[in-house]
C-alpha cells in the first residue's frame, strides 16, 4: 500500500488541498512506474512530499548538490533502485521510499510562465519527484529522459492533468 505524507508550510496554506494533491501524484506515478508492484505489495510504501520554501530548498540543495540556488523539486531516495523489485516481493513490512521536496515562490513562477495553474505544476513535479525515488533520470541520456516524460504524461492524465511538455519544458532538479 502506498503511503503519503505531506506537509505543507505555511506558504502554501490556502483553499488548495495539496495533501490531495501530493497523495492523488505520488500514487499515479507509482501506478505508471516500472515498479508499479508496489502499489499492490504486501507491505507499506510510505512516500514523504514537503511543501516549503525556496529559502529550505536551497540550503538542502547546497547541503546535498553543491547547487547555492532554489530549485522547484528535490528527491532523496531512500532505497537503492536495484533493491525495489525484491523489496515489492516482501510482505508484511514498511520501507520509506523517501522525500519529494517543492519550493514554492520556484513553483509558483513556473506556473505562471507556463500559463498553468500551481496545483497542476505542482502535481507534476510530485510526479516527477516520485519517479526519481523509483530510480528515472532524466539527465542520463535522451532515452531515459524520453522514458520517463513518457511515464509522467500517463501519470498524471490518469489525474485529468495535460502533456506538461507541450509547453516550454521547466528544468527540474
Amino acid at each position: 500500500m502506498i503511503i503519503v505524507e505531506a506537509d505543507v508550510d505555511s506558504l502554501w496554506e490556502g483553499p488548495t488541498d495539496w495533501r490531495g494533491i501530493a497523495d492523488e501524484a505520488a500514487r499515479a506515478a507509482v501506478r505508471f512506474s516500472h515498479q508499479a508492484s508496489l502499489a499492490d505489495a504486501g507491505l507499506d510504501v510510505e512516500i514523504s512530499v514537503k511543501f516549503t520554501s525556496d529559502d529550505v530548498v536551497q540550503a538542502l540543495n547546497a547541503g546535498y548538490r553543491n547547487k547555492n540556488r532554489p530549485t522547484n523539486v528535490l528527491s532523496f531516495p531512500m532505497i537503492e533502485p536495484d533493491l525495489l523489485e525484491s523489496i515489492a516481493a516482501a510482505e508484511g513490512s514498511e520501507i520509506l521510499l523517501g522525500d519529494v521536496v517543492l519550493a514554492h515562490d520556484v513553483c509558483v513562477r513556473e506556473a505562471a510562465e507556463k500559463g498553468i495553474g500551481i496545483d497542476q505544476h505542482a502535481a507534476h513535479l510530485v510526479v516527477h519527484g516520485v519517479l526519481h525515488l523509483l530510480g528515472y533520470d532524466h539527465e542520463q541520456g535522451e532515452d531515459k529522459a524520453e522514458a520517463m516524460e513518457k511515464v509522467e504524461r500517463e501519470a498524471l492524465a490518469s489525474i485529468g492533468i495535460a502533456d506538461p511538455y507541450t509547453a516550454t519544458e521547466v528544468q527540474t532538479q
